[in-house]
């Protein structure tokens, strides 16, 4: 019969836990999505590029996505109100379909 008293632990391998930060993880991904919103917004007003304008729109919705809850919704509602006046501007100017870009 084996011998009861045999502890298979290690003492000398055993880690103390640490609860790690989850603040400290920070994902830019919104940051990121949240300026080029803004630049293509801003590229699709003053150059009429209606491609600009789609591309803000869709990064804006893309930042609201990635967004944190506990995030201000200041910065995506302005950059969707920025992406579709940028939209809407640009077809009102031209009210031509966009051209094929390939």
């Amino acid at each position: 019969m084996p011998d009861v008293e045999v502890d298979p632990r290690r003492p000398d391998r055993v880690r103390r836990f640490k609860r790690s930060d989850l603040n400290s993880r920070v994902d830019p991904t919104s940051e990121y999505m949240n300026f080029f919103a803004m630049a293509l917004s801003m590229m699709g007003l003053m150059l009429r590029m209606k491609w600009a304008s789609w591309a803000s729109l869709f990064c804006c919705c893309m930042a609201y996505a990635n967004a944190r809850s506990s995030e201000d919704t200041k910065h995506g509602f302005s950059g969707f109100m920025l992406a579709s006046s940028s939209i809407l501007m640009s077809y009102m100017s031209n009210p031509e379909p966009m051209r094929s870009l390939w």
